[in-house]
C-alpha cells in the first residue's frame, strides 16, 4: 500500500463547509483521505481534494457543463472526474455568492423533492 503525502489545509474548507451546512439536513463528515466533506442524506455533496487544490461540488452533468463554460477561471474538471457528477472548484479563485449557488444546486441534487419543495417554500417567507 502507497503512503501518499497530503498537503491539505483544512482552513481551506471552512467557507465552503459553512455554506454548506446552511442547507437543511446537510453533515459534516470526513471524507477520502481523512479530507473534510459535506453530506446530504449519507451522500457526499462536497468535500477538500486531498490534493488541496480543489473542491469537488456533487453536480448534476448538464448543470455542471454551464458552469464549466461559463466560469473556467472557477471550476475545471480533471480527467478522473469526468465520468462522475462533480464540478471542481479552484480553492482560491471563487466568489462567495457564485459558491453559494453552486452548492444550492448541489443540494437540491441530493434532496428529496419533499426536501425541495419545503426548502423553497420557507425560503419564499
Amino acid at each position: 500500500m502507497k503512503n501518499k503525502m497530503h498537503s491539505f489545509d483544512y482552513t481551506d474548507f471552512e467557507a465552503v463547509k459553512n455554506i454548506a451546512l446552511t442547507f437543511p439536513n446537510t453533515e459534516e463528515s470526513v471524507s477520502h483521505e481523512g479530507t473534510p466533506s459535506v453530506k446530504m442524506r449519507g451522500k457526499l455533496m462536497c468535500r477538500l481534494h486531498d490534493s488541496g487544490e480543489f473542491i469537488p461540488i456533487r453536480l448534476d452533468f448538464k448543470i455542471r457543463d454551464h458552469y464549466l463554460e461559463r466560469y473556467p477561471e472557477i471550476f475545471h474538471l480533471p480527467d478522473h472526474f469526468k465520468a462522475y457528477p462533480y464540478l471542481c472548484m479552484w480553492i482560491h479563485n471563487y466568489d462567495l455568492v457564485l459558491l453559494k449557488e453552486i452548492l444550492e444546486l448541489s443540494w437540491k441534487g441530493l434532496a428529496t423533492k419533499k426536501q425541495v419543495k419545503e426548502y423553497e417554500e420557507n425560503k419564499s417567507i
